[in-house]
């Protein structure tokens, strides 16, 4: 497949350039600097890309704006941040910066007005560099979603090397390792680059990898199904949502299958974590949703959503941090919240689930659907999790139960599951399907093929029983199972145990004995005739 060729080529490349540093960079610390200086490389290629094409299609067919002057390119700086969002100097894009690193006269001219080498100032000379970025939008509609995006690179730091020259060092290793990646175009890659380096430098440093709950992203594949799921006989949307969208996967798939025009209003999300909060904002660029197409914030969302004024979304995709502690009951104003009151209780404490299920329920439009991957636990509790379970289905606003394979997601090896929600369903039914055995086996992992998802999507949308694989179920039956909405209690296993039927068995049986007994008198026989020559042969003697 595609994807796993393009995905070895980016763990390649970045094993690579751990191998090149190696005792020097830790490796949690490490992350960051692949991630920042690849969003760098990128925001430089998209603007210079962006130009290029638009000079060559006005006639100019050998333009270069890598080779332009800062003072040339400095005339059309409010109209490409007008259309952009942002501005890169033709000095300070990444393939000029390498060449500069490496030159021994190259200089530039520091915030002071200081001339320098850039050789023997990197550090100083990237920090500047992505000052100039971000404040390139400020002032700009663009400035809250350029707002930071570099804060997570300390090209300063202590980490990079006790020297300067010791850090700069680094940072060209790193800079020609990230260079050497070879992705082709970026938007027509079959994975998510950012969101599958991010999991791949967690899988190196697996022992920090707990630094942060919940910080692996959504393989392609299931970003895919949630989707599918979700658009299922919709051709456009009015917005796309994601309560918890990490490095903005989700998003980015919807935009993909819909086409992004055929999202009128844009993509919204919230996060939580800063460093992949920062990571959807660089993927929303690095795929050419425009700044204001795409609004993702950075806070709690159970607790300060952000979308007030946004909601109701047509589409709801996501992926929620499975069980994680939320403030629940501690926090009394949140009973009150319309989001969770219609239930009369709060998810569990410890076990936030509900509250993501209850919150995309909310912001649901009455004429869409949210698809949501699931903790199977969810599904059979009690206690709180089955009240809000009642209210769900008393209000038929469940649609589908889908029973994921085991091993999809890195992190975790449970069988997840998703949960379909509609406000406007055409039936008092829900359908249970059972996709367990839908995937193939990749390295460690189980992965989705596209005909699993093509398979799956086909029997979500037939709503019809299939022996061993779909259930519809009506409500009233849920009711009488207390709510229970595990896909093995309504969709019955396949017994591939060898049928025996019984009657065969006993003729079996009794031929056995009937050859048996033949068996015996041949003995019998075959003595008596060994004893009769004994005897004549003892008389003889």
């Amino acid at each position: 497949m595609a994807s796993n060729r393009e995905r070895e080529e980016l763990h390649k490349a970045i094993w690579s350039i751990a191998d090149d540093l190696r005792g020097s960079v830790d490796g949690w610390d490490f992350k960051q600097y692949i991630l920042g200086i690849m969003f760098y490389r990128y925001i430089s290629e998209n603007i210079a890309n962006y130009i290029n094409e638009g000079e060559r299609k006005a006639g100019d067919t050998t333009f270069d704006y890598a080779k332009l002057k800062d003072s040339e390119a400095e005339s059309e700086r409010a109209n490409l941040v007008k259309e952009k969002g942002f501005f890169i100097r033709p000095s300070e894009l990444f393939c000029n910066v390498i060449k500069s690193a490496k030159s021994d006269s190259a200089t530039f001219t520091d915030v002071e007005g200081k001339t320098k080498s850039v050789k023997d100032n990197l550090n100083e000379y990237l920090e500047m560099i992505f000052n100039n970025i971000e404040n390139s939008a400020k002032g700009a509609e663009s400035e809250d979603d350029f707002s930071g995006l570099f804060d997570d690179i300390d090209v300063n730091s202590n980490k990079l090397g006790s020297t300067v020259t010791k850090r700069n060092e680094k940072l060209i290793k790193i800079l020609d390792g990230i260079a050497a990646i070879n992705l082709g175009n970026y938007q027509d890659n079959n994975i998510d680059a950012f969101g599958d380096a991010y999991e791949f430098l967690m899988s190196m440093y697996a022992s920090n990898a707990g630094k942060s709950g919940g910080e692996f992203y959504t393989p392609q594949e299931v970003s895919e199904l949630l989707t599918r799921l979700a658009i299922v006989g919709k051709t456009s949307v009015n917005k796309v949502y994601d309560p918890a969208c990490g490095s903005g996967s989700l998003l980015l798939k919807s935009a993909k299958i819909l086409g992004k025009d055929n999202v009128r209003n844009g993509f919204f999300g919230q996060e939580i974590n800063l460093t992949t909060y920062n990571l959807c904002r660089i993927n929303m660029f690095l795929h050419d949703i425009d700044y204001d197409k795409f609004n993702i914030a950075c806070e709690d969302t159970l607790v300060s959503p952000q979308h007030w004024d946004d909601e109701p979304f047509e589409v709801i995709v996501s992926n929620p941090p499975y069980s994680i502690k939320w403030a629940g009951d501690d926090n009394a104003v949140l009973i009150n919240d319309p989001r969770y009151s219609p239930a009369g209780v709060l998810a569990p404490k410890s076990k936030a689930d509900f509250a993501f299920i209850m919150h995309s329920l909310s912001w649901l439009a009455t004429n869409g659907t949210a698809s949501i991957v699931c903790f199977p636990g969810i599904f059979y509790r009690g206690g709180a999790e089955q009240k809000i379970r009642k209210y769900l289905i008393d209000n038929n606003f469940v649609d589908c139960i889908i029973q994921l394979p085991e091993n999809l997601f890195f992190g975790t090896s449970i069988a997840t599951c998703i949960m379909v929600l509609k406000k406007s369903k055409k039936d008092n039914s829900t359908l249970f399907i059972d996709a367990s055995k839908q995937c193939i086996k990749v390295s460690n992992n189980n992965q989705l093929t596209e005909k699993n998802i093509a398979d799956i999507v086909k029997i979500f949308e037939d709503r019809e029983d299939v022996e061993y694989t779909a259930k519809l179920v009506s409500n009233k039956e849920i009711e009488e199972n207390d709510y229970n909405l595990s896909v093995s209690t309504y969709v019955e296993q396949e017994d591939t145990r060898e049928h025996i039927d019984i009657d065969v068995l006993n003729k079996e049986i009794d031929e056995i004995v009937e050859r048996e007994q033949l068996l015996r008198d041949e003995i019998k026989k075959i003595i008596s005739e060994i004893e009769v020559w004994l005897w004549l042969k003892l008389k003889k003697w």
